[in-house]
């Protein structure tokens, strides 16, 4: 076998489990109605001159099903992390009260949680396309190994595999995506 050509099944099985695990990610930042800490993922500020998670720089907690209680470390930042939730645009108001901030977390109405689940769908899309496209990538290769001189009825087998791989990640994010819809969809 041609030591050029690195992209292996192993390979590909790897590249198909992190865009699952991307699409579980992206999927914990979807609020069902219940407060996580997730709900804050991606949300950052300037802090010191570095664009930083507010994870990063607070504690994040969540009291009850209704609350997230976000405490900076450092009192000063405290205007920023309420200013960058507010513009994250999440659906809710922090309540600044001197040393934290208290989000109450609204009970999601029936529209809001249609159209989480079309956020879920095209996240669930995305992973799909991104575990079509590394599909794809080890096809290319398989066909190099052909021309490279490893024999035709390996080559088969390796996109055999390839295809039953893909389809196994596939019927996952189906799963994962029911779940998710489940999950928003029960009040």
């Amino acid at each position: 076998m041609n030591e050029d050509i690195e992209f292996t099944l192993d390979e590909a099985n790897e590249g198909m489990y992190l865009a699952v695990q991307h699409l579980e990610k992206e999927l914990q930042k979807l609020r069902a109605g219940k407060a996580s800490a997730q709900m804050l993922d991606g949300v950052r500020i300037d802090y010191y001159g570095v664009m930083t998670p507010i994870d990063q720089t607070a504690n994040i907690s969540t009291p009850d099903a209704r609350q997230i209680i976000v405490q900076p470390w450092d009192k000063s930042v405290l205007g920023l992390i309420d200013k960058a939730i507010q513009a994250a645009n999440l659906g809710f108001n922090p309540r600044n009260e001197g040393e934290i901030l208290r989000i109450t977390v609204p009970p999601l109405t029936e529209e809001r949680r249609r159209d989480l689940v079309k956020k879920a769908k095209t996240e669930a899309e995305n992973g799909k396309i991104s575990i079509r496209n590394i599909r794809r990538i080890a096809n290319e290769t398989a066909k190099k190994l052909k021309k490279d001189g490893v024999p035709e009825d390996e080559v088969e087998k390796l996109e055999a595999d390839i295809q039953k791989l893909t389809d196994e990640y596939i019927s996952k994010v189906d799963k994962i995506l029911e779940i998710k819809e489940k999950d928003i969809m029960t009040v």
